[in-house]
């Protein structure tokens, strides 16, 4: 009897415990299957912590984490940036299509298994999936914070009534490139989303070319000249010209340029003429010859040039060598002896045809300031490239050694005032002058045209001035001089 009752509690109680087992089963699947709707509890979304949540829960944490603004200092600006302002969208839905595969990829019963263990799986690391318009972005820092925040150089100015300029300030530019990779690193990132942008430092520039033709003409109208000037001055850098005439403190037109009295600058059309018809192979006596016309302004070695052109009729071979240049109101029309005759009739040209100013040119010998200084630019770039006008009007007949021979010849004039006297000492002013008296003892003419070699920039000055009583060279001499001392200034403005 008692064995019985043992077995009925045995059984009882056995059937207790499969019932609670069941229970405790039941309960633990339906624990785990509710775990398993949400995401492992080590698992990331493109940096973003989503253990425990749904997918809609961790859509929704995406969602604010990278749609949040960016917070951008340039400068002193802090700017705030949308996300979707400047194209960058998160794909929010690839990547929890990627979470989902792990939550729901493995087995169920192994993950059961594990989930009765407290054995919790690794959740996976997604990486961010995203879109982003960097042609938005870039239009958005060019016009947005480039536009707004960025400061353009200052150019030197000249200071009114001096021959200087003051130093302009350097400006700031916005490194989009660079402004580019920080901002989408930022936008990438869940924590750090504040981005400093760099800038490069610009440099002053210049003062424009046209602030120095007014400031050029001021120099002229204030000081005590007061008779006719011509100024051509181009930078050979550019290429760009400024070509002015004042008479007596009133502009004239330039079109067409005035005829001067060449005098003694001619000589430099001259040694170049003998140049492209006797070529630069020179002997030492030709070489001391040239040096005397050019280096002292020598009028018999002048004609000995001219004869070894043509012993009857070298200057009108000069003559029609610029004209071959396209120079023509420039002409010699006799040598240089005392009483040398006139070779032809008096040239007519648009120089000395002009009836609203009179200069009283030489008969011999005239140019204009335009005239000269072109010469000199393409005697330059002869120099330099071995090209340019001088070579294309005589292939085969000069070259850049020759031009360079030229400039080295006219480097021999040491006059040290004029164009000279205007620049720091020790600069390269290959250049030649016209100073011619009168019998009376007066001047009228009084003209300089030179290559100026600066560390800032090389420039051709032509300068001619012309009174009709009494040119002054104490008047005229530093006047030359200013001007070319304000234009040294404005190529080398951080020196100055």
């Amino acid at each position: 009897m008692r064995n019985r009752n043992t077995n009925t509690i045995l059984r009882g109680v056995s059937l207790l415990f499969l019932i609670a087992a069941v229970i405790i089963g039941i309960i633990s699947l339906i624990g785990y299957s509710r775990q398993r709707n949400n995401y492992p509890a080590s698992m990331t979304i493109a940096g973003v912590p989503v253990g425990g949540l749904t997918p809609a829960e961790a859509s929704q944490r995406l969602l604010e984490v990278y749609t949040s603004p960016i917070e951008v200092t340039y400068g002193d600006g802090l700017i705030q940036i949308d996300p979707n302002l400047i194209g960058f969208e998160p794909d929010v839905e690839t990547m929890l299509a990627a979470a989902d595969l792990n939550r729901t990829g493995g087995s169920f019963w192994g993950g059961f298994w594990d989930y009765l263990w407290n054995q919790s799986r690794a959740g996976a690391q997604i990486p961010l999936s995203f879109s982003l318009s960097e042609e938005r972005l870039r239009g958005y820092l060019q016009n947005e914070i480039a536009a707004r925040y960025d400061e353009p150089p200052t150019p030197a100015q000249p200071i009114p009534g001096g021959t200087s300029f003051l130093p302009g300030a350097p400006g700031q530019t916005l490194d989009i490139n660079r402004a580019v990779l920080l901002i989408t690193d930022a936008l990438k990132s869940p924590a750090n989303r504040s981005v400093t942008l760099t800038f490069s430092r610009t440099t002053a520039d210049r003062p424009t070319i046209d602030n120095l033709e007014i400031l050029l003409k001021q120099i002229v109208t204030v000081s005590k000249f007061d008779g006719l000037i011509g100024l051509y001055m181009v930078d050979l850098q550019t290429g760009q010209e400024i070509h002015f005439l004042i008479n007596n403190k009133q502009e004239l037109p330039v079109e067409p340029d005035v005829a001067f009295t060449a005098s003694s600058t001619i000589k430099v059309p001259i040694v170049a003429s003998y140049l492209i018809n006797r070529g630069s192979t020179l002997d030492a006596g030709t070489t001391a010859t040239i040096s005397r016309v050019l280096g002292k302004s020598d009028n018999s070695a002048t004609d000995i040039v001219l004869g070894g052109i043509d012993p009857n009729i070298g200057p009108l071979i000069v003559t029609e060598n610029m004209k071959t240049l396209g120079l023509t109101s420039t002409f010699i029309n006799g040598f240089f002896y005392l009483g040398a005759p006139p070779l032809s009739v008096q040239p007519v040209t648009p120089g000395n045809s002009r009836s609203d100013i009179f200069t009283d040119p030489d008969p011999y010998s005239q140019t204009t300031p335009s005239e000269m200084g072109s010469l000199l630019t393409d005697i330059y770039q002869c120099a330099q490239t071995g090209g340019g006008a001088l070579v294309a009007a005589f292939p085969d007949k000069i070259n850049g050694k020759a031009c360079q021979m030229l400039i080295d010849f006219m480097a021999q004039d040491k006059l040290g005032a004029l164009i000279q006297g205007g620049v720091p000492d020790g600069t390269l002013v290959p250049h030649k002058h016209g100073y011619v008296p009168a019998s009376d003892g007066t001047v009228h003419d009084i003209s300089d045209a030179g290559i100026v070699y600066t560390s800032g920039g090389n420039f051709v000055l032509s300068v001619y001035t012309y009174h009709p009583a009494n040119n002054v060279w104490d008047i005229t001499n530093p006047l030359i001089a200013d001007l070319a001392k304000a234009i040294y200034n404005y190529f080398n403005v951080s020196v100055q």
